[in-house]
């Protein structure tokens, strides 16, 4: 983590004045510890209050961040909020999601966590009711806003690897699940809570995929878990293959481990290993390089800040941009997080057609 938000190079989305709207957290999970507060607190957003059902968790993540009031009464915190033309941070299992912004006055701005509800009829409801209550809402697909995916989308679109016709997404990891131990009881687990982000992230470089194939599948080390691993393949085309691996229960030492996205065009290639994922939630460094045909040599761009904590510098500041800026074009708007649920219920609905009989 960086200390100073003026020693980023690849700065993600923010508002112009951080401090014009405080933020009202409604949860405060692993997610708030580890990634939310310490971002905004990295990006000077001012962070007014916290609810959570079990106080006293809301009470030590107020005392780490230096927020101001705990609340033991959401609807006392929505009204707070409202009055002091705040921002409403919702970060509780996506399930309670719609049942949250029906109670936020219309108009308000909102940052929701991923996945936008469990299944599409979920994302549907979330998507209605942010129209309903005219909401400026976003949902926290965080990946697509971290600076080596900032300076990623920057290689692409320099053309220094000319055009794209291959996006392999390897991962091979141990996933400490028993940090969520809210996973056990879902039918929907790998795809939905971690497959998501690449999934995201693949649309953000490359538009929408026509269709996808994917078998998602459960571990026999991980018995209390529907599903640990799976294989998604994301229909661009004819010339553009895309196909994102999921491995998260090897645990046969570090030594092959592996978290890379590998991006290959007629001029070149890139490579970005995600060090987070090597060695959750502890990490490893983050690598980016590029080779050009030309050149025939592999070079490491200097990267400066990761995802956890960066990346959530841009869901919220992009949030109060758009707050700022009605005209402003918010990557993580919820129109554009439900085109993230569309292709993760297809995946779900091509894991249930099954393939081809031989």
């Amino acid at each position: 983590m960086i200390n100073n938000i003026n020693e980023l190079k690849y700065v993600p989305a923010m508002p112009a004045d951080p401090k014009a709207r405080p933020i009202y957290i409604v949860g405060a999970g692993e997610i708030i510890s580890d990634a939310q507060a310490p971002a905004y607190n990295l990006a000077g957003y001012p962070i007014k209050g916290i609810y959570n059902r079990t106080v006293a968790t809301a009470h030590k993540v107020a005392a780490k961040f230096g927020i101001e009031k705990v609340y033991e009464n959401l609807d006392e915190m929505i009204a707070d909020c409202h009055a002091n033309n705040g921002v409403f941070d919702v970060a509780l299992p996506a399930n309670l999601t719609a049942s949250i912004l029906r109670k936020l006055p219309d108009g308000s701005g909102v940052l929701v966590q991923k996945p936008m509800g469990e299944s599409i009829e979920e994302a549907t409801e979330i998507l209605d009711i942010c129209h309903e209550k005219n909401l400026v809402a976003g949902v926290n697909f965080q990946l697509r806003q971290s600076p080596y995916m900032i300076q990623l989308r920057e290689l692409l679109s320099s053309g220094i690897i000319g055009e794209v016709y291959d996006l392999d997404w390897r991962v091979v990891t141990l996933q400490p699940w028993h940090l969520w131990t809210f996973l056990n009881d879902k039918d929907r687990c790998e795809i939905n809570y971690h497959s998501i982000h690449y999934i995201d992230a693949v649309r953000s470089l490359l538009g929408e995929p026509a269709a996808v194939w994917c078998k998602t599948m459960k571990s026999p080390k991980a018995a209390q878990l529907s599903q640990t691993a799976s294989t998604i393949i994301l229909d661009y085309g004819d010339t553009l293959r895309v196909n994102i691996s999921t491995n998260h229960g090897h645990d046969y030492a570090p030594d092959y481990q592996d978290s890379c996205l590998k991006i290959e065009g007629t001029k070149g290639a890139i490579r970005l290993t995600l060090g987070l994922i090597l060695d959750y939630p502890a990490g490893r460094p983050d690598k980016l390089e590029y080779i050009t045909a030309s050149e025939g040599v592999w070079k490491e761009v200097p990267i400066i800040g990761s995802w956890f904590p960066e990346a959530f510098i841009g869901t919220m500041g992009g949030l109060l941009r758009k707050l700022e800026d009605p005209a402003y074009e918010y990557m993580n708007s919820v129109d554009d997080a439900y085109q993230t649920m569309r292709v993760v219920e297809a995946c779900y609905k091509s894991n249930n057609s099954g393939g081809t009989r031989v």
